[in-house]
């Protein structure tokens, strides 16, 4: 860590053995060497461990005869160090060598050691024996075995006619178990407890959580250097696990004592070990912690956990889609499947944010086809290679193409015959668009009007229109002109046999452009994070579930719907600055100070879901619903698209408010105040 982050005083972890600079470290030399001897044995492993093993069975040996024989007479030339121990030995280490050799014991890890090398250990080392047993006895014997079969004046003495205890074996059968258990142990006991970390590298670590993921937590950092952490402390809500320990390291309290705890230890870092913690548990931990310079790390999630996607040790930083996210999209995937599979699948506005999560998406589903129409040709050729990385057996092809020109995309759709177009391209920033008022014009109307119209000409099956919540009771220019676009294909519904279908949502997070990756940039550059009002609040949702339940309305749709996705609770944008530079390590107001700029032209306090005058229905899924089409007049329609089109590079930005009321009745001219029902309604009149 850099100074940010870094503590001073503090007293140390009940549990010293966490903290490596405790160690005395006499001499450099000493890492030197051993650094040396550790990579020389990494890379002769095999020899290495086998050589090991034949200097283990030969201590055994020598233990099992200095044992029996109480180590009397052991340097006597007569005696029976040279008569028996050495003469006996070659043999030994021949019968262990192949045992042990043949159960694959040279293979392991010694520093992984576990309960069932101990087993195979003691299986290796009792086979051992009984071949030592048979050989020796059926040796010793073999004149007597002789004399009973018949065969007087047989001669058979290899080992000199050599005698020793009994006991002898069964001692060096304990002492082999013993042995080769003990060093693989104690090899594991240095990389976990005594191997030496340089004093100050490892930052103090607290855990939220004493379950079973914080104790695999503990248990990975202890096995892993490369984890290098000390940790301080557990910290849970179960008060029957206060005052416990688990490996070593005490339960402190409840997890409301975080900020209190963080300070008594000085802490560096939090790591919140709950996989399934909520978006509200998550946040509380980051609320907590507010005012102090922690870095915060969680773990994978538990569903990736349990797969096997990722490992406990994969511990990463916590991010803001932990504190926003949400419950994991239900699909009813095998209604997206029929849909998607075997069809030719057109995304506009391939390489932007919703539109490249679009393509994913659908290659998942097999279409016969993908093609990715995208006037940014960087853009197109990313997202191009991505699909072709990821799913090489789907049929992806790039068409760079402005949505506007109607004669590139005629011969687009005469060539590929699309069956779906999922119609994501558009303009959306809303200040831009304040101060490029035609362009919004343009591409939001005519854009979407011409690839509409070429989608009626040539008989696809469904168009999805992609729209925002901005559409709803807009006051900017962009979300003016994408309901004039949404009232366009709800009426070409009724005319022609595709299906039309919109589906509207808030906020993505981490899009281009959006708020969240500007807040990083400007933390990134030491501040100040702009926002633009202490009231401020908009709806989040993640790209990957946006786009999910784009695809499920869209397989849902029979044509003319307007499907608004639901997006849980608001959030203050300021609250979502706080916790971004909380969680960048970090303390709001001090060292990074966050700045009220004022409210943009376009926008409003408060965004809304849904559209006075229309009525909502529910779908089949939670997190789906269904507002009911407003009927229009198509050729007044036309009228004033056509009008509001042929102006577009003449109106200045007031011009084309008015012309955007004059076709959109709930649009307001003037931002309304912040005012708002339980229903997330505005309560005032268009003005």
């Amino acid at each position: 860590m850099g100074e940010i982050g870094r503590r001073d005083g503090g007293r140390e972890a009940a549990n010293p053995r966490f903290f490596y600079e405790d160690i005395d470290m006499n001499s450099e030399n000493q890492f030197v060497f051993a650094g040396k001897w550790t990579e020389w044995v990494r890379g002769h492993r095999m020899p290495a461990t086998t050589c090991g093993h034949l200097a283990l069975f030969a201590v055994s040996w020598l233990m099992a005869f200095g044992l029996a024989y109480n180590f009397h007479n052991m340097l006597d030339v007569n005696g029976w160090f040279w008569n028996l121990f050495l003469r006996l030995l070659p043999a030994v280490l021949v019968v262990k060598a192949l045992v042990f050799w043949a159960m694959g014991l040279y293979r392991g890890s010694w520093r992984y050691v576990s309960m069932r090398d101990v087993m195979q250990v003691t299986k290796a080392s009792f086979i051992s024996f009984a071949w030592l047993f048979a050989i020796y006895f059926g040796l010793v014997n073999v004149e007597e075995t002789a004399l009973t079969l018949g065969f007087e004046g047989f001669k058979f003495e290899p080992f000199g006619g050599l005698n020793f205890p009994d006991s002898v074996l069964i001692l060096d059968f304990v002492g082999t178990i013993v042995l080769i258990c003990g060093a693989r142990f104690a090899v594991r006991l240095y990389h976990e407890e005594i191997q030496p970390l340089a004093e100050g590298t490892a930052p103090k670590l607290l855990i939220l959580g004493a379950g079973d993921a914080g104790e695999n937590v503990v248990r990975e950092i202890l096995r892993l250097p490369v984890l290098q952490y000390r940790v301080v402390g557990f910290l849970d809500d179960e008060e029957s696990t206060w005052g416990t320990q688990i490996h070593g390291v005490e339960v402190l309290g409840g997890i409301d004592k975080t900020k209190e705890t963080c300070d008594e230890y000085a802490v560096d870092e939090i790591l919140i070990a709950m996989p399934s913690a909520t978006r509200k548990q998550a946040r509380r931990v980051v609320e907590l912690c507010q005012g102090t310079n922690l870095r915060f790390k969680t773990l994978p999630a538990i569903a990736d956990l349990i797969t096997g996607r990722a490992q406990v040790q994969q511990i990463r930083d916590v991010d803001i889609n932990d504190l926003l996210g949400r419950a994991p999209v239900e699909l009813d995937t095998a209604g997206i499947a029929e849909f998607i599979d075997g069809r030719v699948v057109m995304v506009t506005g391939a390489g932007g944010s919703i539109g490249s999560e679009m393509c994913r998406q659908v290659a998942r589903f097999r279409p016969e086809r993908l093609l990715l129409v995208e006037q940014a040709e960087q853009n197109l050729f990313e997202i191009d290679r991505e699909l072709r990385a990821n799913f090489p057996d789907i049929d992806v092809l790039p068409y760079i193409a402005d949505i506007g020109d109607a004669e590139r995309l005629d011969w687009i759709f005469e060539k590929e015959h699309p069956t779906v177009v999922f119609h994501a391209a558009a303009h959306k920033h809303v200040p831009m668009m304040e101060l490029n008022p035609g362009e919004a014009l343009k591409n939001n109307i005519l854009g979407t009007r011409t690839v509409a119209d070429a989608t009626a000409k040539y008989g696809c099956e469904k168009f999805v229109m992609i729209s925002t919540d901005k559409a709803v009771n807009p006051t900017s220019i962009m979300g003016g002109s994408k309901r004039i676009a949404e009232m366009y294909i709800q009426a070409l519904n009724e005319r022609v046999e595709t299906q039309f279908v919109t589906v509207r949502f808030g906020n993505v997070l981490g899009s281009s452009g959006s708020v969240i990756p500007i807040f990083k940039e400007q933390i990134a550059n030491g501040g100040p994070v702009t926002v633009t009002h202490s009231e401020m609040v908009r709806f989040f949702m993640t790209i990957p579930e946006a786009a999910q339940l784009v695809l499920q309305s869209a397989s849902m749709g029979h044509g003319g719907e307007i499907f608004v996705l639901d997006m849980g609770e608001p959030v203050k944008i300021v609250d979502l600055a706080r916790d971004l530079i909380t969680l960048s390590g970090f303390r709001p107001g001090e060292d990074i100070e966050i700045k009220y700029v004022g409210v943009r032209p376009g926008e409003k306090l408060y965004e809304e879901l849904a559209i006075e005058g229309e009525d909502v229905s529910r779908t089949a899924h939670s997190k789906i619903g269904i507002w009911q089409k407003r009927s229009e007049d198509w050729d007044e329609l036309l009228k004033t698209m056509d009008g509001l089109l042929a102006d577009a590079d003449s109106l200045d930005r007031e011009q084309t408010r008015q012309r955007l009321k004059e076709a959109v009745p709930e649009f307001y001219l003037v931002t309304p105040p912040a005012n708002r029902n339980n229903s997330g309604k505005s309560t005032d009149e268009a003005a």
